[in-house]
């Protein structure tokens, strides 16, 4: 019961707090001898990388509780060479715990993630993702990472700028936004056509106004 309050406490504290660091943060910091990073409330966070970001992790974002249930079904078809996560699911990861493949670092995600939900309001679960994501080695939260690669603050991103950040998610310490690769910069390319779809269709109606 003790351990379910923590959870319970913390997860609300969240909900309105900065998030101040993370596990991996600190674990990268003291690897590279410090860290670049800085918060922004999602007002000031360019709609081009919120949907962009979107639309590369997770195009249900606003249609799920948290679980996308067929692209789960989709990684367990594909034998687990795709990702299944939500942008919930990779918050909760990043912001509450640490990172791994252990079963009960699993566990875990799984049972706060609904947790979560139900605490946040979706444009609060993609303020905190975007804020303690990393973007580069070392280089944690859209504003750092607007500043780190194109010299601009995270507001002032453009269509193009958001979709080669939200490019190098998947793997932010093999992959450039600012120079990026022939791959990257197709997959950026791919990302702002799905970025402008779910405008079209309404499905970033949960963050954007």
């Amino acid at each position: 019961m003790a351990v379910v309050a923590f959870i319970l406490g913390w997860t609300a504290l969240y909900a309105i707090v900065p998030v101040p660091t993370t596990f991996y943060m600190m674990g990268e910091s003291r690897r590279l001898g410090g860290i670049e990073r800085g918060w922004v409330p999602i007002e000031d966070i360019s709609i081009h990388l919120q949907r962009a970001v979107v639309a590369a992790e997770d195009a249900n974002f606003c249609l799920h509780w948290g679980f996308d249930m067929d692209a789960i079904r989709n990684a367990i078809a594909d034998g687990g060479q795709r990702g299944g996560s939500t942008i919930s699911q990779q918050t909760v990861k990043n912001a509450f715990l640490w990172h791994g493949r252990s079963w009960l670092r699993k566990a875990l995600e799984a049972a706060i993630t609904p947790v979560m939900e139900l605490f946040w309001p979706k444009p609060r679960v993609l303020e905190v993702y975007l804020n303690v994501a990393e973007f580069d080695e070392g280089v944690f939260g859209a504003e750092a990472a607007a500043r780190h690669h194109f010299g601009v603050a995270a507001a002032d991103l453009t269509p193009r700028q958001a979709a080669l950040l939200a490019a190098v998610l998947p793997d932010p310490q093999g992959r450039d936004a600012g120079q990026p690769s022939a791959f990257v910069d197709r997959r950026a390319a791919s990302i702002a056509d799905g970025a402008a779809t779910i405008a079209r269709d309404g499905r970033d109606a949960c963050f954007a106004n």
